[in-house]
C-alpha cells in the first residue's frame, strides 16, 4: 500500500517510520537536533511550496509534509484498517 504525503510524493506503508506534528521540532531538544542532524546528511525533503505541517520519517528520507499529521494518520489507519 502506498501513502500520498503531499505534492508528487508518495512512499510505500512498509518505509513508514513515524509522523510527528511540525510543532515537535520547536518544543523538543532532541527532535531539534534530530532535523538538524538530517538537514546536514542531507535527507531531509521538503514537499512543495507550501509551509510544512508534518514530519514524516521513512527509512531513508525525513520529509516536511504540507499535509497535516492528523490526515496522515488517517491515511495510514485506513490502511490497516482494511488489510
Amino acid at each position: 500500500m502506498y501513502i500520498h504525503l503531499g505534492g508528487e510524493r508518495v512512499i510505500r506503508s512498509s518505509e513508514l517510520i513515524a509522523i510527528f506534528d511540525i510543532s515537535i521540532e520547536k518544543s523538543s531538544k532532541i527532535s531539534k537536533q534530530f532535523i538538524t542532524h538530517v538537514k546536514e546528511e542531507k535527507t531531509l525533503v521538503n514537499i512543495g511550496e507550501e509551509e510544512p505541517k508534518s514530519i514524516v520519517v521513512t527509512r531513508d528520507i525525513v520529509f516536511y509534509s504540507p499535509i497535516s499529521s492528523t490526515t496522515l494518520k488517517k491515511r495510514v489507519n485506513v490502511f490497516y484498517a482494511n488489510a
